[in-house]
């Protein structure tokens, strides 16, 4: 780590100001120079403190090379609650390194709230919408502290509960936690979102119970998802899941997206993980969108592949902040040679692509990819139990032919 880097003590302070700080958190700020923090964190400094306080300058990551230049062999900033949960402190730690970085955390809003609700905070997802859109809070089951970027926060989720047929969750607001001034409202999304408040504090969190619990770890069943009949049936797309082995934080593209099941599979399979979907059909792509929503996941919809590779054709360094994707599935258009041919030279090395065919054209497609790029070429029938008459017979699904190439 470079010598002229300055060390940074980050400070963690709750609502109730300097009232509430530890005795180390406490003589930290007495004895700093200069304070960085956003302009309410600063406020709650009293007159002990005697430094110069400089508030954020937006966008807030840049600002730490400004740090870095102005300051001499330390600086002090101030944030709220635990600066370590979804906080500046992890952004600090990547620039200044850990080993400049001392961080004093404050209890955080969120074990503040699972205290006032009577949870277990082990039991409770934390979700983030400081820069994520406002859908991604939306769960078909369990319970999650929200944290919401401003004061306009709940009513949009409350709305989007409500529209997704989520309208009976329990939903909390909890403002200005551990300070003079806490308030909790509860009521159902529905009931907030018909009649919102106005007066909710910018500094809120909201405390959601998913209601219907419809909770479901692995593949969904297939009428989970809006869609024309153009969807890769539940039992394929667990195979096709499992060929396209997702891990956390990695981009797919979704080629021939249709209902769009297959991407948001991918983003619910772990942390992080994204999908660009390709859809031809108008109708579809808004139908992805929908479903997506539906299910709380983040998916980037474009138009027809290959023509729509042009808006994402990526370099290592990224074009439009669009990155390279890490696999490829192609499951519309696979009797397209050229398609499979481009989809195949977009992925990056030790990438990965699966495809599935229903068609002979398609079938032979993959084949002929397979003889040519190697991989492994799979096929699939299953059955289906159905009355034939007073008795049950075995009615066949359309085989599926699956080809699976890593790039070397």
């Amino acid at each position: 780590m470079s010598s002229d880097k300055p060390r940074v003590v980050v400070v963690g302070i709750g609502a109730d100001g300097m009232a509430g700080l530890a005795p180390a958190s406490r003589a930290e700020l007495q004895r700093a120079t200069a304070i960085y923090g956003s302009r309410r964190q600063l406020d709650l400094l009293d007159d002990t403190v005697t430094a110069q306080r400089r508030v954020w300058p937006t966008p807030l990551v840049p600002a730490l090379g400004k740090i870095q230049d102005d300051a001499e062999d330390e600086v002090h900033i101030v944030a709220s609650g635990d600066p370590m949960l979804h906080g500046i402190g992890g952004s600090v730690i990547r620039f200044f390194g850990a080993d400049r970085v001392t961080v004093l955390p404050h209890v955080s809003s969120v074990t503040l709230a699972c205290a006032r609700l009577g949870w277990a905070v082990q039991d409770t997802e934390v979700i983030s919408l400081m820069m994520a859109a406002p859908h991604t809070a939306i769960r078909r089951g369990g319970q999650a502290v929200v944290l919401t970027r401003d004061g306009s926060g709940p009513a949009t989720l409350a709305r989007l509960l409500a529209e997704s047929g989520r309208g009976d969750s329990e939903f909390n607001v909890l403002e200005e936690l551990g300070g003079p001034s806490e308030r909790r409202r509860s009521m159902t999304a529905r009931e907030w979102a018909d009649a919102p408040p106005t007066d909710v504090d910018d500094l809120n969190v909201v405390a959601v119970r998913y209601l219907p619990d419809e909770r479901q770890s692995q593949v969904l069943p297939d009428d989970a998802f809006e869609h024309d009949g153009q969807i890769t049936k539940q039992s394929i797309r667990a195979i096709t899941l499992a060929a396209l082995a997702p891990r956390p934080g990695e981009l797919l593209w979704d080629v021939g997206a249709g209902s769009g099941s297959i991407s948001i599979e991918w983003c619910r399979s772990g942390p992080g993980c994204r999908a660009i979907a390709f859809e031809q059909d108008e109708v579809r792509r808004q139908r992805i969108t929908d479903n997506a929503i539906k299910h709380g996941v983040e998916i980037e919809v474009r138009g027809a592949a290959p023509r729509s590779f042009r808006e994402a054709i990526l370099t290592d360094g990224g074009v439009d902040g669009v990155q390279r994707p890490t696999a490829i599935f192609v499951g519309g258009g696979t009797s397209e040679y050229q398609l499979l041919n481009t989809c195949f030279q977009h992925l990056p090395q030790g990438g990965r692509l699966v495809a599935n065919a229903v068609t002979l054209e398609g079938e032979v497609a993959l084949a002929s990819c397979y003889s040519r790029l190697g991989g492994e070429l799979r096929r699939f029938q299953h059955y289906q139990g159905a009355p034939i008459g007073s008795f049950t017979g075995w009615r066949p699904a359309m085989p599926i032919t699956q080809w699976i190439v890593y790039k070397p």
